[in-house]
């Protein structure tokens, strides 16, 4: 694989012809941007930019009004690839506020393992319902501390409106959700991305968040995509570089209004 190949096709695909994520959601190119807004529970914010020094704080400026208008915190998804060059600085000077980077990798799906045994007493329950969702939430409120009732909402809107896009799985031991991620599909595109993979701290290092890589990286493959990224934190990077994922870039989220 060339990253760079891979880097053009994934802002090609699921940046600059990005699709609505969810139900209520509409993706709109602006100029130069190109944006998601939705519900307020809904990922709203900006995919994708093709700023120079000229238009950048202008640009900046029309979706400031545009959220602020809608009522809706919102997030530039700001890439290490994107121009211009101090466009960090600008989003900043505007008032957004930098939340932690990630490292943006990718694989070939056929390359990467598909079977990585699970610790002994763990079974992988995959999500359908409400009961399954409110399991992955939990995980993620013990594995990361934060409140993560959105991506709840989220995963029951896209498993009722269209859950060909999105599958999720719990790993459980005696009855109890320790581990728990995501794919979302995104149909006419190479690519499947892996979010959410999360783990308790007790069962930290036992193999869970290489397995549960693997359990969707089979899925994505027999779905017919090529591709799976991740936007990875610096604790999943080092797992993901060893599994063959190559790193395209880096991503920051500037939040605004939150």
């Amino acid at each position: 694989m060339e990253p760079q190949h891979i880097r053009d096709l994934y802002d090609r695909q699921l940046r600059r012809e990005a699709r609505p994520d969810g139900p209520g959601c509409r993706v709109e190119r602006v100029g130069p941007v190109v944006r998601q807004t939705g519900p307020a529970h809904a990922w709203n914010g900006v995919l994708w930019s093709g700023l120079d020094a000229a238009g950048a704080d202008a640009a900046i400026a029309g979706q400031i009004a545009h959220y602020r208008t809608a009522g809706l915190p919102f997030e530039w998804k700001l890439y290490g690839h994107d121009g211009p060059a101090d466009l960090a600085d600008r989003l900043l000077a505007a008032g957004f506020t930098a939340e932690d980077p990630e490292t943006l990798m990718a694989a070939e799906a056929a390359a990467l393992p598909q079977d990585v045994p699970l610790p002994k007493g763990v079974e992988l329950h995959a999500v359908t319902d409400e009961a399954g969702v409110r399991q992955v939430v939990e995980v993620h409120e013990r594995a990361f501390g934060t409140d993560s009732s959105h991506i709840g909402r989220q995963l029951l809107d896209r498993l009722a409106a269209d859950p060909d896009t999105v599958t999720a799985v719990v790993a459980v031991a005696a009855g109890e959700p320790v581990s728990a991620a995501r794919l979302e599909l995104c149909p006419g595109t190479d690519f499947a991305g892996l979010w959410g993979g999360g783990t308790v701290e007790a069962w930290r290092g036992r193999g869970l968040y290489r397995a549960l890589v693997a359990h969707r990286v089979r899925i994505a493959a027999a779905r017919g995509h090529r591709y799976v990224q991740v936007d990875a934190a610096d604790t999943s990077r080092p797992i993901l570089r060893r599994l063959g994922f190559l790193t395209l870039s880096t991503t920051t989220p500037y939040t605004y209004g939150t």
